[in-house]
Protein backbone atom coordinates (compact mmCIF):
# COMPACT_ATOMS: atom_id res chain seq x y z
CA UNK A 1 0.00 0.00 0.00
CA UNK A 2 1.38 3.79 -1.18
CA UNK A 3 0.93 6.10 1.51
CA UNK A 4 0.76 9.79 -0.15
CA UNK A 5 1.22 12.69 2.03
CA UNK A 6 -0.29 16.18 1.31
CA UNK A 7 2.79 18.54 1.03
CA UNK A 8 0.92 21.13 3.21
CA UNK A 9 1.53 18.49 5.91
CA UNK A 10 5.52 18.00 5.41
CA UNK A 11 6.26 22.02 5.48
CA UNK A 12 6.83 22.24 8.87
CA UNK A 13 7.53 19.54 11.74
CA UNK A 14 3.86 17.93 12.78
CA UNK A 15 4.84 18.77 16.56
CA UNK A 16 7.65 22.17 16.40
CA UNK A 17 6.13 25.22 17.13
CA UNK A 18 9.41 26.98 16.30
CA UNK A 19 8.47 29.71 14.50
CA UNK A 20 5.24 29.93 15.43
CA UNK A 21 2.97 32.67 16.00
CA UNK A 22 0.11 32.25 18.67
CA UNK A 23 -2.65 34.15 19.86
CA UNK A 24 -3.85 34.05 23.54
CA UNK A 25 -7.03 35.95 24.12
CA UNK A 26 -7.40 36.31 27.83
CA UNK A 27 -3.88 35.81 28.87
CA UNK A 28 -3.20 38.15 31.50
CA UNK A 29 -4.21 35.90 34.48
CA UNK A 30 -5.07 32.14 35.17
CA UNK A 31 -5.80 29.51 32.20
CA UNK A 32 -5.12 32.06 29.76
CA UNK A 33 -1.52 32.98 31.67
CA UNK A 34 -0.24 29.27 31.62
CA UNK A 35 -0.99 28.68 28.08
CA UNK A 36 0.86 31.66 26.89
CA UNK A 37 3.57 30.54 28.87
CA UNK A 38 3.43 27.16 27.81
CA UNK A 39 3.02 28.13 24.54
CA UNK A 40 6.52 30.15 24.41
CA UNK A 41 7.97 27.38 26.21
CA UNK A 42 7.41 25.26 23.93
CA UNK A 43 8.96 27.63 20.63
CA UNK A 44 6.08 29.70 19.84
CA UNK A 45 6.16 33.48 20.05
CA UNK A 46 2.78 34.70 21.35
CA UNK A 47 0.68 37.88 21.42
CA UNK A 48 -1.23 38.26 24.91
CA UNK A 49 -4.82 39.91 24.50
CA UNK A 50 -6.19 41.76 27.67
CA UNK A 51 -9.21 43.67 28.18
CA UNK A 52 -8.21 45.23 31.91
CA UNK A 53 -5.39 44.14 33.41
CA UNK A 54 -2.42 45.71 31.63
CA UNK A 55 0.14 45.59 33.77
CA UNK A 56 -0.40 41.71 34.55
CA UNK A 57 -0.64 41.19 30.65
CA UNK A 58 2.90 42.84 30.30
CA UNK A 59 4.46 40.68 32.92
CA UNK A 60 3.05 37.77 31.06
CA UNK A 61 4.86 39.50 27.76
CA UNK A 62 7.84 40.12 30.09
CA UNK A 63 8.36 36.80 30.75
CA UNK A 64 7.76 35.42 27.39
CA UNK A 65 10.47 37.28 25.92
CA UNK A 66 13.02 36.22 28.82
CA UNK A 67 12.67 32.82 27.79
CA UNK A 68 13.99 34.02 23.98
CA UNK A 69 10.39 34.30 22.51
CA UNK A 70 9.17 37.38 20.85
CA UNK A 71 5.83 38.57 22.30
CA UNK A 72 3.25 41.66 22.21
CA UNK A 73 0.86 42.54 25.28
CA UNK A 74 -2.19 44.31 23.36
CA UNK A 75 -5.44 45.45 24.75
CA UNK A 76 -8.62 44.42 23.04
CA UNK A 77 -12.35 43.81 23.70
CA UNK A 78 -13.19 40.41 21.72
CA UNK A 79 -16.67 41.10 21.86
CA UNK A 80 -16.09 44.18 19.53
CA UNK A 81 -15.33 43.21 15.38
CA UNK A 82 -13.63 46.40 15.66
CA UNK A 83 -11.58 45.95 19.02
CA UNK A 84 -10.64 42.30 17.20
CA UNK A 85 -9.76 43.68 13.93
CA UNK A 86 -7.34 46.13 15.30
CA UNK A 87 -5.96 43.43 17.55
CA UNK A 88 -5.07 40.91 14.53
CA UNK A 89 -3.72 43.92 12.63
CA UNK A 90 -1.48 44.89 15.07
CA UNK A 91 -0.01 40.70 15.50
CA UNK A 92 0.24 40.64 12.03
CA UNK A 93 2.39 43.99 12.04
CA UNK A 94 4.75 42.91 15.21
CA UNK A 95 4.60 39.07 15.27
CA UNK A 96 3.44 37.50 11.89
CA UNK A 97 0.28 35.87 10.72
CA UNK A 98 -1.13 34.19 13.69
CA UNK A 99 -0.69 30.20 13.11
CA UNK A 100 -2.53 29.19 16.72
CA UNK A 101 -5.50 30.63 18.32
CA UNK A 102 -6.67 29.94 21.59
CA UNK A 103 -9.93 31.14 22.35
CA UNK A 104 -9.40 31.31 26.26
CA UNK A 105 -10.99 35.41 26.97
CA UNK A 106 -14.26 34.61 29.02
CA UNK A 107 -16.04 36.60 31.98
CA UNK A 108 -18.40 35.29 34.51
CA UNK A 109 -20.99 37.05 36.03
CA UNK A 110 -22.73 34.62 38.52
CA UNK A 111 -26.58 35.46 39.15
CA UNK A 112 -29.42 33.68 40.47
CA UNK A 113 -31.83 32.80 37.86
CA UNK A 114 -34.47 34.85 39.06
CA UNK A 115 -31.79 37.76 38.91
CA UNK A 116 -30.56 37.20 35.42
CA UNK A 117 -31.10 39.84 33.46
CA UNK A 118 -30.84 40.40 29.65
CA UNK A 119 -27.96 42.55 29.62
CA UNK A 120 -26.08 39.77 31.67
CA UNK A 121 -27.15 36.98 28.96
CA UNK A 122 -25.78 39.53 26.26
CA UNK A 123 -22.29 40.51 27.95
CA UNK A 124 -21.61 36.76 28.57
CA UNK A 125 -22.77 35.46 25.49
CA UNK A 126 -20.98 38.50 23.74
CA UNK A 127 -17.41 37.94 25.46
CA UNK A 128 -16.97 34.06 25.76
CA UNK A 129 -19.49 32.74 22.34
CA UNK A 130 -19.55 35.82 20.13
CA UNK A 131 -15.45 36.97 20.39
CA UNK A 132 -14.57 33.23 19.79
CA UNK A 133 -16.35 33.44 16.80
CA UNK A 134 -14.92 36.71 16.06
CA UNK A 135 -11.21 35.71 16.81
CA UNK A 136 -11.56 32.95 14.40
CA UNK A 137 -12.57 34.54 11.72
CA UNK A 138 -10.13 37.55 11.85
CA UNK A 139 -7.20 35.02 11.79
CA UNK A 140 -8.83 32.42 9.56
CA UNK A 141 -7.53 33.24 6.11
CA UNK A 142 -3.77 33.07 6.40
CA UNK A 143 -4.00 29.83 7.99
CA UNK A 144 -5.70 28.48 4.72
CA UNK A 145 -3.71 29.81 2.65
CA UNK A 146 -0.75 28.05 4.40
CA UNK A 147 -2.84 25.08 4.77
CA UNK A 148 -1.60 24.68 8.79
CA UNK A 149 -3.15 26.16 11.42
CA UNK A 150 -4.51 25.40 15.34
CA UNK A 151 -7.65 26.61 17.65
CA UNK A 152 -8.33 25.75 20.73
CA UNK A 153 -11.46 26.77 22.31
CA UNK A 154 -11.26 27.12 25.94
CA UNK A 155 -15.01 25.52 26.98
CA UNK A 156 -15.89 24.13 30.81
CA UNK A 157 -17.83 21.44 32.24
CA UNK A 158 -20.59 23.85 32.46
CA UNK A 159 -21.76 23.15 29.07
CA UNK A 160 -22.20 19.60 30.18
CA UNK A 161 -23.40 19.91 33.67
CA UNK A 162 -24.79 23.11 34.30
CA UNK A 163 -21.80 25.14 36.33
CA UNK A 164 -22.11 26.91 39.23
CA UNK A 165 -22.42 30.64 37.26
CA UNK A 166 -25.62 30.36 35.98
CA UNK A 167 -27.26 29.24 32.47
CA UNK A 168 -25.85 32.22 30.17
CA UNK A 169 -22.51 31.05 31.24
CA UNK A 170 -23.21 27.26 30.79
CA UNK A 171 -24.82 28.01 27.42
CA UNK A 172 -21.78 30.24 25.96
CA UNK A 173 -19.66 27.19 26.91
CA UNK A 174 -21.43 24.77 25.46
CA UNK A 175 -22.06 27.41 22.34
CA UNK A 176 -18.24 26.90 22.18
CA UNK A 177 -18.22 23.26 21.32
CA UNK A 178 -20.31 23.30 18.64
CA UNK A 179 -18.61 26.51 17.75
CA UNK A 180 -15.60 24.04 17.32
CA UNK A 181 -16.99 20.95 15.70
CA UNK A 182 -18.33 23.20 12.80
CA UNK A 183 -15.07 24.83 12.35
CA UNK A 184 -13.74 21.25 12.87
CA UNK A 185 -15.96 19.66 10.01
CA UNK A 186 -15.23 22.30 7.30
CA UNK A 187 -11.45 23.02 8.25
CA UNK A 188 -10.31 19.58 8.58
CA UNK A 189 -9.09 18.84 4.48
CA UNK A 190 -7.27 22.22 4.69
CA UNK A 191 -4.33 21.06 7.45
CA UNK A 192 -6.72 23.58 10.45
CA UNK A 193 -7.91 21.59 13.18
CA UNK A 194 -10.43 22.91 16.25
CA UNK A 195 -10.48 21.78 19.43
CA UNK A 196 -11.88 22.12 22.62
CA UNK A 197 -10.72 22.12 26.48
CA UNK A 198 -13.56 21.81 28.98
CA UNK A 199 -11.84 22.87 32.77
CA UNK A 200 -13.39 22.44 35.83
CA UNK A 201 -12.61 24.52 38.83
CA UNK A 202 -9.12 25.01 38.13
CA UNK A 203 -7.10 27.34 40.98
CA UNK A 204 -7.55 30.65 39.44
CA UNK A 205 -8.67 33.84 40.81
CA UNK A 206 -11.80 33.39 38.78
CA UNK A 207 -12.61 30.13 40.77
CA UNK A 208 -10.98 30.86 44.51
CA UNK A 209 -11.91 34.12 45.05
CA UNK A 210 -14.77 35.57 42.75
CA UNK A 211 -16.88 31.64 42.92
CA UNK A 212 -16.25 30.84 46.22
CA UNK A 213 -15.80 26.83 44.62
CA UNK A 214 -15.65 23.94 47.46
CA UNK A 215 -12.72 21.48 46.26
CA UNK A 216 -14.13 18.73 48.00
CA UNK A 217 -16.69 18.73 44.74
CA UNK A 218 -14.19 17.20 42.91
CA UNK A 219 -13.77 13.35 42.75
CA UNK A 220 -9.83 13.59 42.72
CA UNK A 221 -9.70 16.30 45.85
CA UNK A 222 -8.40 18.83 44.48
CA UNK A 223 -8.60 22.20 42.13
CA UNK A 224 -6.90 21.42 38.78
CA UNK A 225 -3.75 23.69 37.95
CA UNK A 226 -3.32 25.52 35.48
CA UNK A 227 -0.32 24.20 33.98
CA UNK A 228 -2.66 20.44 33.81
CA UNK A 229 -4.84 22.40 31.41
CA UNK A 230 -2.17 24.25 29.22
CA UNK A 231 -0.43 20.72 29.09
CA UNK A 232 -3.69 19.37 27.09
CA UNK A 233 -3.94 22.37 24.77
CA UNK A 234 -0.23 21.96 23.97
CA UNK A 235 -0.93 18.34 22.79
CA UNK A 236 -3.66 19.77 20.57
CA UNK A 237 -1.72 22.04 19.17
CA UNK A 238 0.68 19.44 18.54
CA UNK A 239 -1.30 17.29 17.29
CA UNK A 240 -2.26 17.03 13.34
CA UNK A 241 -4.79 14.44 13.08
CA UNK A 242 -7.24 15.34 16.46
CA UNK A 243 -9.95 17.85 15.15
CA UNK A 244 -13.53 18.46 17.04
CA UNK A 245 -13.23 16.87 20.19
CA UNK A 246 -13.33 18.30 23.26
CA UNK A 247 -11.16 17.32 26.27
CA UNK A 248 -12.34 17.47 29.73
CA UNK A 249 -10.18 18.58 32.40
CA UNK A 250 -12.18 18.24 34.99
CA UNK A 251 -10.74 16.05 37.95
CA UNK A 252 -13.44 13.02 37.42
CA UNK A 253 -16.40 15.62 37.74
CA UNK A 254 -17.82 15.02 34.07
CA UNK A 255 -18.64 11.23 34.59
CA UNK A 256 -21.36 12.55 36.25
Amino acid sequence: MTVTTDARSTRFSTDALDGRVALVTGASRGIGRGIALALAEAGADVAVDYHVRREAAEEVRDRIESLGRRSVAIEADVSSSADVDRMVARVEASLGPVDVLVNNAGIARPSAVEELSEADWDEVLGVNLTGAFLVTQAVLGPMREQGWGRIVNVSSVAAKNGGLVGPHHAASKAGLLGLTRSYARRLAGEGVTCNAVAPALVATDMVVEELGADPDAIPVGRFGRVEEVADVVLTLVRNGYITGETVDVAGGLSLG
